[in-house]
């Protein structure tokens, strides 16, 4: 019997896939640190264009948050001489999984400490990636609990009546020197599982895309052309759709914020997307992933070469040069 082309080449993803460790003992990613040279400023952009609260501030940190986040915040802004990202928080669906993934991580030979530094949230193990982005694991967390209620107790609060009003911090996309070691550590590790990759033609990993969860990515490490490590390519928040990233464009052009590229559509993970740069300069992207699940448990890892990257994104439109060198910290 003839096996159909499809089917071959599904089995030929399946054997190229890393193998995956079971998921579940990172239940989703928490929130992030952003570092800015222009706090005020920095603020202001998440607040008045992207729709997010302050909820707590404490000397250089302020304390944001999305409105259908049931935790404390969604976001930290840090004042710092430079822009880059900070820490990267994960909650674990438990105090035994928060174990299991600290010893995992030990095993590897990295190490770890204790800290109990913000507000809102129990103790957070951290630890780093290979290519040194700071990574803390905690469980204990305080449901946020909303001034006055929302018309639909579902939700947290009520949807904020300024700008975008994204409702989720979506995802991370760091720069790394060596993609393959970084994004082996989250699989390996912490339990994350690749969904998507791009390989060279000589071979090299230059993009992983990684989830948690039943979304299709959570974690993303992209080779840093420069060799730096510890660098920022982006962070991303959801919209409720697409007209939402839309509209975003509009009020980025009425309000004086730098879109670097979109709207448009990515071929790889078919992200409807709209690319800015806050004013420290870290690149944000508004994201609608759509309805796009990844419900299979033996979902194979999708592998795009080098030709295919070349087409562009998903409509033909070119990948703009600055996409691929612009990162933060900025390197000369």
């Amino acid at each position: 019997m003839t096996v159909p082309e499809n089917l071959s080449s599904l089995k030929r993803m399946v054997a190229d896939a890393p193998t995956r460790p079971p998921l579940g003992d990172v239940a989703h990613l928490g929130h992030a640190q952003l570092f800015t040279p222009c706090p005020q400023d920095t603020v202001a952009f998440f607040t008045d264009f992207l729709g997010l609260s302050v909820v707590e501030r404490d000397g250089e940190h302020t304390y944001l948050r999305t409105w259908d986040d049931y935790e404390h915040h969604s976001l930290i802004v840090t004042g710092r001489e430079k822009a880059g990202i900070g820490r990267t928080a994960l909650r674990c669906s438990s105090p035994e999984a928060l174990e299991r993934r600290k010893a995992a991580v030990e095993a590897t030979g990295a190490s770890g400490r204790w800290v109990r530094d913000e507000p809102g949230v129990g103790p957070l193990w951290v630890t780093a990636d290979p290519d040194g982005h700071e990574i803390a694991l905690y469980y204990e967390t305080d449901w946020y609990e909303a001034p006055s209620a929302p018309a639909l107790k579902n939700q947290p609060e009520a949807k904020p009546g300024r700008g975008v009003g994204v409702r989720r911090l979506d995802h991370i996309n760091y720069l790394a020197a060596d993609v393959e070691e970084s994004s082996g550590f989250l699989i390996d590790a912490l339990g994350a599982r690749p969904t998507e990759q791009i390989r060279l033609d000589s071979g090299r990993i230059a993009g992983r895309w990684q989830t948690f969860t039943q979304k299709s990515y959570d974690l993303v490490h992209t080779e840093d052309w420069t060799g730096s490590s510890g660098r920022l390519h982006h962070l991303a928040f959801a919209t409720d759709s697409r007209e939402d990233v839309l509209r975003a464009a509009d009020l980025a052009v009425d309000t004086g914020v730098f879109i670097e590229t979109g709207p448009h559509k990515h071929a790889i993970q078919q992200t409807f997307f709209l690319y800015v740069y806050e004013p420290g300069g870290n690149r944000v992207e508004l994201c609608n992933p759509l309805t796009r699940l990844v419900l299979a448990p033996d979902w194979p890892l999708i592998t795009w070469t080098e030709a295919e990257r070349e087409k562009g994104q998903a409509w033909g439109l070119q990948t703009i040069e600055s996409f691929h060198t612009h990162g933060t910290p900025t390197v000369d």
